[in-house]
């Protein structure tokens, strides 16, 4: 382990019933960036749920449906989930759970035209 430098950020712990959250594409990362920059707090809110319950289907937090309701990754199918920061905003966050991470594989800033 290196030696830590002063000012260096302390990282959370996970818990062990926790899931790992993971990128799935640069574009997720990106658009994740870009919302944690305009909504902090419902995207800090978003990572708790994410970790602790992805699963859990509330009214911003369910499976898609039709086309867009499986993905592919690996050779395997996934339920692919959408999650919504914010329950009036427009902002959405597609994911899969595969075992103990959820792989968040893109986030819109805006209502994505394909669920329009």
């Amino acid at each position: 382990m290196a030696a830590a430098k002063r000012g260096e950020l302390v990282p959370r712990p996970p818990k062990k019933t926790e899931y790992e959250l993971r990128f799935g594409t640069a574009q997720a990362r990106k658009g994740w960036q870009d919302l944690v920059a305009t909504i902090r707090n419902a995207m800090t809110e978003t990572w708790d749920f994410l970790t602790g319950t992805p699963l859990l289907q509330t009214p911003t937090n369910y499976p898609l449906r039709g086309e867009l309701g499986t993905i592919s990754r690996g050779g395997t199918t996934h339920e692919r989930w959408q999650h919504k920061p914010t329950a009036k905003g427009t902002a959405r966050i597609w994911f899969y759970v595969h075992e103990r991470t959820v792989v968040v594989e893109q986030v819109h800033t805006s209502h994505p035209s394909e669920t329009k």
